[in-house]
C-alpha cells in the first residue's frame, strides 16, 4: 500500500495510558481527557497543511427544483480559484448512500431539499472560495415541495374522534414521486395474536415529535491529501471509517487501497456523522488540483450538511382489562425521512419492532412507515427510532392509568417485561430484563425538597433570573417513564469488528498496542480498549493506535455497540496473544501449569509459586494477532408478520422527572432527574454515569426546547441562536443508580449504555409537565403556547 506524501499538522497521534487499577471495572483515566480540558486536543477543524486549498460548497436555496443550467465561468475566472466542479466532474458513481445509493454527490438534474450540494470550489483562501461560489449561476425551475410524510405516501391525515376511529381527510392532489420508485422507503408490519382484539378499557392518542438536531459542537471538517500513487488520504471526523471509504471509492472510481481514511478529532457525533458530508467533495477537489484541500463547515452550513432525527406522527390505541392488564396495542407510525434514505430503513426497523415499549402485550398490530419528502434528510440520532415512539407509548400508559384510576408506576410494573418474556417480534428475552425493578427503585429514591416561595432564588424558578415569577402560578409535577433499546446492528446484519493487538517490550516494559478502526467520538472508547487490554494481558502500558482503514472494519460508532462489539474483538485478540505468552512460559518452565495467568507484568501461578516477568518471556519477540469478532447472529424478520430474532441485546432504563411549571407564562423548570439503568457490567463506571447524564440531557432537550423549524421545506433556525439546546443552567441535579445484571451472551456481561437514557428521559419530563398542568400535551417539544393556550 502506498502512503500519502505528507502528514498534516493536527493529524491523529497514538494515545498512551498507564497506571495501576486501570482495568475493566475501574474509573480509568481517559488518555485524551487532559488534552481536551486544556484545549490542546486536535479536532478535525484544526487540521492544517502549509500549501492547502480551501473548499466551499454551493447549495440549493430551494427544497425542490429542476436544474436547467449551471454557469461556472465567472467563478472559475476569479483570481485564486483552482477548481470549480459540478456533477459532470464526478468520475465514478454519481450517487451514494448509507443503506440505499440514492443521494447525488452533487445534484445532477434535480434538487430535493434546501441545502443540497450543487457545485464545489477550491481556492487559496476561504473568502475567495466563498466569493467564487456566489458567482456560480444556477437556473432553477422551482417545484412545489412535498413536506408531509403521510401526504407523500398518499395516506389520509388524522382528525381524532371519540370512538377511536380516525376520520379521514381526502388528499387534494396526487403526491409527487420524489424518487423513481415512489416515496415509500420502508413499511414494517408487526402482527401477533388476535387481529381483532377487544378490551374493557381503550385509550387512543395521536402524537407528534419534531425534528431534532444532533447539535454536536464540532462542525463537519476534514482534509484531503493527494498521494503519489494517484489516490488520496482523507483525515475526517466521522463515525464509520470503512463505510465512508466504500462510498468514496464508488464516487471516485478508485479501489480501497488508493483511498485511505484516518480519523480526525471528533467534536461529538450522536449519529450525525454516520453519513457523508464533505468527504467526497474534498477528495474530488484534492485530486483535481493536486493539492491538499480542507473543508470546514460553519454552524449554519452544518445544519444543512448532516442528517437529523426523523420527525414522527403516530397514532396509538391501547386496550386493557379493568385491573390494568394490557390486552392489545395498535399503532400507526410515520417517520419523515426527508429527501434521501440515509438510515431510514433501520430507523423504521427499530421504531416498529420496539414501538410498544418494554411491556408484555399478547396482541400487537403495528404499521411503521418511512417516507421520502422534500424536508432535510433524516438519519441516525441517539435512540434511533425508539425515541419518537417512546413519547407515544409512555403517554398512552399515563392516559391508560388515568382512565383506570391506577398509579402510573403500578400499571407499568404490572405489564413489565422480564427475563423470559416475548417481544412483539416473538423473540424471547434470554438475559435479565429488570423493568419493574428499575421503576420501583426510582419510586424509592428521595424526592427533591419542595420549593420555598418565601425565600425565592430566581435561579430555581421557571424563567430563571429573568424574574418572571416568584412562585405565583407555579405548579410542580412528577412523571415516570421506562424504555428499552436494541444494542448493536439487527435484522441479520453481519455485525462485526476487527482488532489487532500487539505485545512487545518497549523501553524495558511490556507494552500492548491496540489497533481498531472504531471511531472515538467522545464516548471514551479508547479508554475501554486500554482497560480490556490491561485486564486480559496483565500490563499497565497500553497504546491505542490512530484509527484508520489500515485495519479491518469495526463498524459504526452507533447503536451503543462499540464497547460490546469492538470490546469483544479486543478481548478476543488479547486472549489469542495471551495464549501465545502462556505457551512460551510453559516452555520456559518445562511443564504444563493449569492456573498460569498474566497479572501485574508477570506470568503467575499461585499454585506453583511462579512469578516470571513478562519481559523475560517476550524477550525481543513481538506477538501480534488480528481477529474479526462477531456477536451471535440475528435474523431478518418476516415481512408480513414482523416475527424473528431481530436484536442481539436490549438495554433498559427508567427516569423520574420533577418539574415546576409557570402555568401563566408556559415556562418549565426541570427541578430534578433521576435515572435507574441496567448496564450489565460497568467497564468504566465514571464513563457510564457520563453517558447517562448526556443521554438524559438530549432527551430533556427534545421534550422542552429542541426543534429544527421547517416551513414549506425550508429551515428557519439553522443556528445555535435559534436552535436551543440545554445548557448547564437547564440541566438539573441527577440521581443515578446503576444496576449490573450480567448478560451471559456478552463480553464481561456488559450492555450498551449510551442510547437508552436518551429514550426514557424525555417522556418522563413530558409526563411531569402533564401532571403539573393537567393538559394532554401530545406534541414535543412542548412550547409555552401549548401550556397557556395562546
Amino acid at each position: 500500500m502506498s502512503t500519502p506524501t505528507r502528514t498534516p499538522t493536527g493529524a491523529p497521534a497514538h494515545l498512551t495510558g498507564s497506571g495501576g487499577g486501570g482495568g475493566v471495572g475501574a474509573d480509568a483515566v481517559r488518555p485524551d481527557g487532559v488534552l481536551k480540558v486544556r484545549g490542546e486536543f486536535a479536532y478535525g477543524s484544526d487540521l492544517w497543511m502549509s500549501d492547502m486549498l480551501w473548499g466551499v460548497t454551493l447549495r440549493s436555496p430551494h427544497p425542490y427544483a429542476r436544474i436547467r443550467a449551471i454557469d461556472t465561468s465567472a467563478a472559475a475566472a476569479l483570481p485564486g480559484v483552482s477548481a470549480v466542479l459540478t456533477a459532470d466532474d464526478v468520475p465514478g458513481e454519481k450517487v451514494y448512500g448509507l443503506e440505499l445509493a440514492d443521494q447525488p454527490v452533487l445534484a445532477v438534474d434535480v434538487v430535493r431539499y434546501q441545502g443540497e450540494p450543487v457545485a464545489l470550489v477550491a481556492a487559496d483562501i476561504p473568502d475567495t472560495a466563498r466569493r467564487a461560489a456566489a458567482l456560480i449561476r444556477v437556473d432553477y425551475d422551482v417545484w412545489e415541495p412535498v413536506t408531509d410524510a403521510r401526504t407523500a405516501l398518499g395516506h389520509p391525515t388524522w382528525n381524532m374522534v371519540h370512538d377511536s376511529t380516525p376520520e379521514v381527510t381526502e388528499l387534494s392532489r396526487e403526491s409527487a414521486h420524489l424518487h423513481p420508485e415512489g416515496n415509500l422507503v420502508r413499511h414494517l408490519k408487526v402482527r401477533t395474536g388476535n387481529p381483532e382484539p377487544t378490551a374493557e378499557v381503550v385509550v387512543v392518542g395521536e402524537y407528534e415529535v419534531g425534528m431534532q438536531d444532533q447539535a454536536f459542537l464540532g462542525p463537519e471538517s476534514g482534509l484531503a491529501v493527494p498521494a503519489e500513487d494517484g489516490g488520496v488520504e482523507l483525515y475526517v471526523a466521522t463515525q464509520w471509517l470503512h463505510v465512508d471509504q466504500r462510498q468514496i471509492c464508488s464516487a471516485l472510481g478508485l479501489p480501497p487501497e488508493q483511498v485511505r481514511l484516518s480519523l480526525a478529532g471528533v467534536g461529538g457525533a450522536f449519529g450525525g456523522r454516520e453519513d457523508l458530508s464533505m468527504h467526497v467533495h474534498a477528495c474530488l477537489l484534492a485530486l483535481r488540483t493536486g493539492r491538499p484541500v480542507k473543508m470546514s463547515y460553519n454552524r449554519e452550513e452544518s445544519f444543512f450538511g448532516h442528517v437529523h432525527r426523523h420527525p414522527a406522527t403516530m397514532r396509538y390505541e391501547h386496550g386493557a382489562t379493568r385491573d390494568g392488564q394490557l390486552v392489545y396495542v395498535k399503532a400507526s407510525i410515520y417517520f419523515d425521512g426527508g429527501a434521501y434514505a440515509s438510515s431510514t430503513p433501520a430507523v423504521v426497523g427499530n421504531g416498529g419492532t420496539m414501538g410498544i415499549g418494554p411491556y408484555v402485550v399478547p396482541n400487537v398490530h403495528v404499521d411503521c412507515y418511512g417516507a421520502y419528502t422534500n424536508n432535510p434528510p433524516c438519519g441516525a440520532m441517539r435512540g434511533f427510532g425508539s425515541v419518537q415512539t417512546a413519547f407515544a407509548y409512555e403517554s398512552q400508559m399515563d392516559a391508560l392509568a388515568a382512565e383506570l384510576g391506577m398509579d402510573p408506576v403500578e400499571l407499568r410494573c404490572r405489564n413489565a417485561m422480564e427475563e423470559g418474556s416475548a417481544t412483539p417480534t416473538g423473540q424471547v428475552i434470554d438475559s435479565p430484563a429488570p423493568v419493574a425493578e428499575l421503576l420501583r427503585r426510582l419510586e424509592a429514591m428521595p424526592m427533591p425538597a419542595p420549593a420555598d416561595h418565601g425565600d425565592v432564588d430566581l435561579r430555581d424558578m421557571p424563567g430563571g433570573v429573568s424574574n418572571t415569577t416568584h412562585g405565583e402560578g407555579v405548579r410542580r409535577g412528577v412523571g415516570y417513564a421506562v424504555a428499552y433499546k436494541n444494542v448493536a446492528f439487527s435484522e441479520g446484519y453481519d455485525d462485526h469488528s476487527t482488532a489487532r493487538v500487539r505485545l512487545e517490550v518497549v523501553g524495558g516494559e511490556a507494552t500492548a498496542t491496540v489497533h481498531t478502526a472504531a471511531a472515538e467520538v467522545g464516548q471514551g472508547l479508547v479508554t475501554v480498549e486500554q482497560q480490556i487490554a490491561r485486564t486480559e494481558l496483565g500490563v499497565d502500558q497500553v497504546t491505542v493506535h490512530p484509527k484508520d482503514t489500515t485495519v479491518g472494519s469495526a463498524g459504526s460508532t452507533s447503536a451503543s455497540r462499540q464497547t460490546y462489539v469492538t470490546g469483544g474483538a479486543v478481548k478476543a485478540a488479547c486472549e489469542e496473544v495471551r495464549g501465545q505468552v502462556l505457551a512460551r512460559a510453559e516452555q520456559l518452565v518445562g511443564r504444563t501449569v493449569p492456573d498460569l495467568r498474566l497479572a501485574g507484568g508477570l506470568v503467575v501461578s499461585d499454585a506453583e509459586g511462579i512469578a516470571v516477568p513478562l519481559v523475560d518471556v517476550l524477550g525481543d519477540d513481538v506477538l501480534e494477532e488480528t481477529l474479526e469478532w462477531r456477536h451471535r447472529p440475528t435474523e431478518a424478520i418476516d415481512p408480513e408478520t414482523g416475527q424473528g430474532f431481530a436484536h442481539v441485546q436490549y438495554a433498559f432504563s427508567a427516569h423520574r422527572a420533577v418539574v415546576d411549571v409557570d402555568t401563566e407564562l408556559g415556562l418549565v423548570k426541570v427541578v430534578e432527574m433521576a435515572c435507574t439503568q441496567d448496564v450489565g457490567k460497568a467497564i468504566n463506571p465514571q464513563a457510564v454515569v457520563g453517558q447517562i447524564q448526556g443521554g438524559t440531557a438530549q432527551g430533556l432537550g427534545l421534550a422542552v426546547m429542541e426543534e429544527i423549524l421547517i416551513k414549506d421545506g425550508k429551515v428557519r433556525n439553522p443556528s445555535f441562536t435559534d436552535y436551543l439546546i440545554p445548557t448547564i443552567l437547564d440541566m438539573p441535579p441527577m440521581r443515578i443508580e446503576v444496576l449490573e445484571y450480567a448478560d451471559p451472551h456478552a463480553p464481561y456481561g456488559l450492555r450498551g449504555v449510551g442510547e437508552a437514557p436518551n429514550i426514557s428521559s424525555g417522556p418522563a419530563v413530558l409526563a411531569a409537565i402533564r401532571a403539573a398542568t393537567g393538559l394532554p400535551l401530545t406534541r414535543v417539544p412542548v412550547r409555552p403556547e401549548h401550556l397557556t393556550g395562546t
